[in-house]
C-alpha cells in the first residue's frame, strides 16, 4: 500500500490491527476514517469505558506539494500521545511515514461548535457559555505545555455533557518538543480570520494567542460579523496590528457593555493588555458582574485615521517581543482565593491571612485574587422577612470583605469578592475553587479545639477535597 496513491486506502482494508469501516470526512490536508480495533487488548490495559468509536485521521500526502501538511502531520503525531484530559480526544496509535502515516484516536460524539455559526448572532448567555466552556479547555491544553495557535469553529468539539474538546494539533507548538513548524516556514501559520497579530509576525510561544482567537470567536458568536473579515494574504493579515474591529455594539447595541469589554480586551493587539490566562478569562465570563469597565466597554465607533497611522509607525519599528514558555505565563498569572470567616474569625487571624495573602501576591505580580465568604443558610425555606434580613448580612459580608482587603491595595482589575450562600461552607469552597479553575486556596483555621477535632472543621475538609494547592493559616484560640 503506497502512501502517495490517492486509491490507497479502501473500506475493508486491515493494517496495524485496524479496520478501515467508512471515509467520514476528505478535508484539504487529511481524511478521517471510522475504523474498528482488531487486537485481542488484555483487560489491564484497556479504559474503563471502550465502548466509543474510534476514527483515523490520514494524510493526504498526494493532494498537496504544500510541505506545511506533511510537517504539521509529524506535529500532531509528536503532541497527541503527550495530552491527556477531558477536553482533548483519547489517543491511541500513530503510524511511520515509510509506510502508512495515521493518528487513530476517540472519535468525539458531539457536535462541532461550526454549527451554531450559521445562527449567529446566538442569545448573550449562550455566547458566554460557550466562552466559558472553550476557556476551560484552552486553560487544560495550556496547563499541558501547549498552545494550540488554530482556534476556530470546526477545531472546537462538543461533548454529549456539554465538554469543550480542542482537535486539530497540527499547528500547535508544546514548550517541552520541537517546534517543526518554527524551523522550517517564515510564513504566517494559522486561519485567517482568527489568527493573532503576533503569529502574523511569526510568533509561536505566547500562549495569549489563543485568547485572541476566542475573542474572533466571540465576536462572531455575539454580533453575526468576523472582526477582521477574511483575509488571504499576509497584507490583509497585518492589518489587524494596527487597525481595531468595529465595537460590537455596533453592531448589536443590545450587547452588555461587560461583553463588548471582554471581547475587545481579547482582541488586543499587544498580548500582554489580554487577560492574562484562559483561566482568567473564564473567571470573569462567570461573574459578569465583577468586571471593571474601562473605554472598551462604551466604545461606539473604530479609532480615528491618527491613532491608526501612529500605530502603524509602533508596528514598524517594533522591537521582537520577550519570549517566554506557556508555563511561565500561567505560573505569572494564577487564580488565588483567600477563604475569610469575618464574623467569627479573630481580627488576628485576619491579619494573618491578609499577611500570606500579600506575600503570595508579591511573589505572583499577574494573580487575580478572589475575596470570598460563605453564610452559612439553613436547608430549609425562609419566610419574606428572613430572606430580607438575609439580604442585609449579604451586603454587610461584602463590605466586611473589601474593607480586609483594601490594605493590600490592588489594582481593582485584579480582585473580586463573592459572599456565598451555603448550608456546607466547605463544600461551597471545594465547588468554588473547582468550577473557577482555581489554582491556590488560602483558608484560616481558628485552633484545635476538642469540638472541631471531633467533627473535623472546614479547613481540614476543603485540605482533602480541593483539586488545588491549599494553604492553612492557623491561629490559636485564646
Amino acid at each position: 500500500m503506497s502512501p502517495g496513491s490517492p486509491h490507497a486506502l479502501q473500506t475493508g482494508m486491515e493494517f496495524d490491527g485496524y479496520r478501515l469501516e467508512e471515509k467520514l470526512h476528505t478535508g484539504g490536508m487529511a481524511a478521517l476514517w471510522r475504523v474498528s480495533d482488531l487486537r485481542d487488548r488484555h483487560p489491564a490495559t484497556l479504559d474503563t469505558d471502550q465502548s466509543f468509536p474510534l476514527i483515523m485521521k490520514v494524510p493526504l500526502l498526494y493532494s498537496s506539494e504544500d510541505p506545511t501538511a506533511i510537517v504539521a502531520f509529524e506535529v500532531e503525531q509528536m503532541i497527541m500521545p503527550k495530552l491527556r484530559g477531558h477536553h482533548v480526544p483519547r489517543y491511541f496509535a500513530a503510524g511511520d511515514f515509510d509506510a502508512q502515516p495515521y493518528i487513530v484516536m476517540e472519535q468525539i460524539a458531539g457536535t462541532s461548535l461550526r454549527s451554531r455559526f450559521e445562527q449567529a448572532p446566538l442569545p448573550v448567555d449562550e455566547v458566554v457559555d460557550i466562552g466559558i466552556r472553550v476557556a476551560h479547555a484552552l486553560q487544560d491544553l495550556h496547563r499541558q505545555h501547549v498552545i494550540h495557535l488554530d482556534i476556530k469553529p470546526s477545531n472546537i468539539m462538543f461533548r454529549p455533557d456539554g465538554t469543550a474538546v480542542l482537535i486539530d494539533f497540527g499547528l500547535s507548538r508544546h514548550d517541552r518538543l520541537p517546534d517543526l513548524l518554527d524551523e522550517e516556514f517564515r510564513l504566517p501559520l494559522g486561519t485567517g480570520p482568527y489568527i493573532s497579530p503576533e503569529q502574523v509576525v511569526g510568533i509561536r510561544n505566547e500562549p495569549r494567542s489563543d485568547l485572541f482567537s476566542l475573542g474572533v470567536l466571540l465576536y462572531h458568536l455575539a454580533t453575526g460579523e468576523r472582526p477582521f473579515g477574511h483575509p488571504t494574504s499576509v497584507a490583509g493579515l497585518k492589518k489587524r496590528l494596527y487597525r481595531d474591529p468595529i465595537p460590537p455594539r455596533s453592531h448589536r447595541p443590545d450587547l452588555p457593555l461587560w461583553l463588548q469589554e471582554v471581547i475587545l480586551r481579547c482582541l488586543e493587539v499587544d498580548a500582554q493588555a489580554r487577560f492574562d490566562t484562559a483561566a482568567q478569562l473564564a473567571f470573569l465570563l462567570q461573574h459578569p458582574d465583577q468586571i471593571q469597565l474601562t473605554g472598551r466597554a462604551e466604545k461606539q465607533s473604530q479609532d480615528g485615521y491618527l491613532s491608526v497611522l501612529k500605530r502603524r509607525f509602533q508596528v514598524s519599528g517594533a522591537e521582537p517581543l520577550p519570549t517566554h514558555s506557556v508555563s511561565e505565563q500561567l505560573a505569572k498569572a494564577p487564580i488565588i482565593v483567600v477563604a475569610l470567616d469575618l464574623n467569627r474569625g479573630s481580627e488576628a487571624l485576619a491579619e494573618s491571612l491578609r499577611s500570606i495573602t500579600r506575600r503570595m501576591l508579591q511573589t505572583e505580580p499577574g494573580a487575580r485574587l478572589a475575596c470570598l465568604t460563605i453564610r452559612k443558610t439553613s436547608r430549609i425555606g425562609m419566610d419574606d422577612s428572613l430572606i430580607q434580613q438575609g439580604e442585609n448580612i449579604h451586603v454587610k459580608q461584602l463590605v466586611d470583605l473589601k474593607h480586609w482587603a483594601r490594605p493590600l491595595n490592588l489594582n481593582p482589575d485584579k480582585i473580586t469578592f463573592h459572599v456565598l450562600e451555603a448550608p456546607d461552607p466547605a463544600a461551597a469552597i471545594v465547588d468554588y475553587a473547582h468550577s473557577n479553575r482555581v489554582d491556590h486556596v488560602i483558608i484560616g483555621s481558628r485552633g484545635s479545639s476538642a469540638l472541631r477535632r471531633y467533627l473535623g472543621s472546614v479547613s481540614a475538609q476543603v485540605v482533602a477535597e480541593a483539586e488545588c494547592t491549599v494553604t492553612v493559616v492557623k491561629a490559636q484560640d485564646k
